[in-house]
């Protein structure tokens, strides 16, 4: 299989990423000047974590880039079907499902913190995080995605 950034949906997906993000937050991931393939391979080498699920009844992650796989400690095939709320260990489930809420009723937050695990069950507290909705040109709703560069193992 391909790294995910040399596919068509990893274009397209970076794209997304990237535009929704700087239309709600008026700030760029990447350098603005790079895109398609280019940009798709940035994204996924980032030294911060970008994660991101669709619209399902139950959100499943669609994409994760190198940061976001080593630090749930998945595979490309793992993340992509995991749902989005096992990021989160139960107790954390209902804080995290209030936080998608305020960022589906205001575009966006930045500075949040959390807990997650890991696939194999080590917690980490997340730092800073951006959240926000995804949404193409036509502003049809695809999802969510949450970038940071700040966590710590407990």
């Amino acid at each position: 299989m391909d790294p995910v950034w040399q596919t068509e949906f990893g274009a397209r997906h970076t794209a997304l990423l990237l535009d929704s993000h700087r239309r709600l937050t008026g700030r760029e991931l990447l350098p603005p000047a790079i895109d398609g393939r280019d940009a798709a391979r940035m994204l996924y080498e980032a030294a911060f974590v970008v994660v991101s699920h669709g619209t399902e009844a139950d959100p499943v992650l669609n994409y994760g880039n190198a940061a976001a796989l080593a630090l749930w400690e998945m595979s490309w095939e793992e993340l992509t079907r995991t749902p989005s709320r096992f990021t989160a260990e139960e107790p954390n489930r209902e804080e995290r499902a209030r936080l998608l809420a305020q960022v589906s009723a205001h575009g966006f937050i930045d500075d949040y913190s959390g807990i997650r695990i890991s696939k194999s069950g080590r917690r980490f507290r997340i730092g800073r995080a951006t959240v926000w909705n995804l949404a193409d040109d036509a502003g049809v709703r695809r999802g969510q995605a949450a970038t940071f560069d700040r966590w710590e193992w407990l």
